[in-house]
């Protein structure tokens, strides 16, 4: 089973928040965080496609923004 990724658009003071399976991992403010968040979550950031919507639903933005 994959699991879901969201990451919320970026916050007016910066960073984004970061969930996976419904669950609020954190506040990601560089694509390095959130790559921890997911390894953190059992997930392999390496083996991650950031552009497959299948997988991580960017909200507000893509991955190159942060702030």
């Amino acid at each position: 089973m994959q699991r879901r990724v969201i990451v919320m658009p970026p916050s007016t003071s910066g960073g984004r928040r970061v969930r996976v399976d419904g669950e609020i991992l954190g506040i990601a403010y560089h694509l390095r965080d959130f790559q921890e968040f997911l390894r953190r979550a059992g997930l392999d950031p390496e083996a991650i496609d950031l552009t497959d919507p299948d997988l991580v639903e960017w909200r507000g933005a893509g991955p190159g923004v942060w702030t």
